[in-house]
């Protein structure tokens, strides 16, 4: 009985055993399949796509932040605004006092009063001086009128001599008459010597007319200069008085504010910092050995540290015409002492394509970016 019973579990114990090993075999088939399907899958995507991605952590947020400062100098009236405050376009952040600018600015604007008036007098002075020309100009035509009258007359009084002098000798006339001939002659002489002197005077008043009308042409040059000048004062005036508010260039977020009120103020003097976070992109340094393939207008896809899992899309905009060693302060030179190679990266500027309302992107966040350089999608930029 106990033989029989022996040989029945060695029976069992053998079948479970050949079942246990059928079914390891089946395990590891399945187990070699699956990683045969992985592998040709992930050599399909390698193919395909994964030798295309160029991946890097060296990467971060930047933003073309403007430091504001004054163009004029004076004291701080007012700070309109605070730390981390959104502000527009346009905006009042600070206000200087405008007391003394106001002052120059009523100063400029008498000074241009004064020579507009004195424009408006030059001009009526030679208008005066025009009139004077056309009358002068009148009376030389006169003079010269009663000039050929009056040689008219002499050549009259001429051949009147002449024909009483041949009368008087063949006694056809008086010598009265021809003393009367000879008197007439005279006073045409005469009368055309008086014509000819008030002809040279009226010449002579025209030319000092005319030397008037240049000489007021040419203090109304330079009353219409003065005019100018004072013109631009006033709009040096008119600029340094509107140069007291310090407005916005840019909409953004207040960043490093010193200015505080009462404070005493300089052109240049940085006062705060406007950041336009809406404006942000970010900056990935690449390897030499990764930009082959990469070319402007490529998508990437963007990673932020500070959201786990937060994705952004980007594309390529431009790279450094350098590397960092090149624009470094002190660069390395390689030509001295041992050589070591290293592998040199390069700014690439990616574009935000567009920003979510997750949470902010604030500049400086570190980010992991990756470009798809495949050829299908070189030249093709996101909006």
């Amino acid at each position: 009985m106990n033989i029989a019973v022996d040989e029945k579990t060695a029976v069992q114990d053998e079948s479970a055993h050949t079942r246990k090993q059928r079914r390891k075999r089946h395990l590891i088939l399945l187990g070699g399949a699956a990683l045969l399907i992985a592998t040709v899958v992930f050599g399909v995507y390698w193919m395909t796509v994964g030798r295309y991605l160029e991946q890097t952590d060296d990467a971060y947020v930047r933003a073309d932040w403007i430091p504001i400062s004054p163009k004029v100098s004076g004291y701080v009236a007012e700070v309109l605004v605070e730390d981390d405050q959104s502000v527009k376009a346009g905006d009042v952040l600070v206000r200087i006092e405008d007391r003394d600018y106001q002052a120059r600015l009523e100063q400029a604007r008498a000074q241009l009063a004064e020579t507009q008036a004195s424009v408006a007098a030059q001009e009526a002075n030679l208008r005066v001086t025009d009139s004077l020309i056309a009358q002068q100009q009148a009376g030389v035509a006169q003079a010269q009128a009663h000039a050929r009258s009056v040689a008219a007359e002499l050549h009259r009084a001429h051949l009147d001599q002449r024909r009483y002098e041949g009368l008087v000798r063949e006694h056809a006339a008086s010598a009265q008459r021809l003393e009367t001939a000879a008197a007439s002659y005279t006073q045409a002489s005469a009368a055309v010597e008086i014509a000819k002197a008030m002809q040279r005077q009226q010449e002579t008043r025209l030319t000092v007319a005319i030397s008037r009308r240049q000489l007021a042409q040419a203090s109304l040059q330079q009353q219409i200069a003065r005019r100018s000048q004072a013109q631009a004062q006033l709009n040096l005036a008119t600029h340094a008085q509107e140069d007291t508010l310090i407005r916005s260039p840019i909409d953004g977020v207040v960043g490093q504010r010193k200015v505080r009120t009462r404070q005493y103020v300089a052109p240049g003097l940085p006062l705060l910092a406007v950041v336009p976070l809406q404006q942000a992109y970010v900056v990935a340094n690449y390897k030499e050995t990764q930009l082959r393939d990469m070319r402007a207008g490529q998508p990437v896809d963007i990673s932020i540290d500070s959201y786990s899992g937060r994705k952004l899309k980007g594309h390529v905009v431009s790279y450094s015409p350098g590397s960092g060693a090149v624009f470094a302060l002190l660069p390395s030179d390689n030509a001295t002492g041992n050589f070591t190679k290293i592998v040199q990266r390069f700014p690439v500027k990616i574009v935000i394509d567009e920003h979510d309302q997750d949470g902010p992107i604030l500049p400086g966040m570190s980010v992991v970016t990756t470009v798809d350089t495949r050829p299908a999608n070189q030249g093709v930029a996101h909006d």
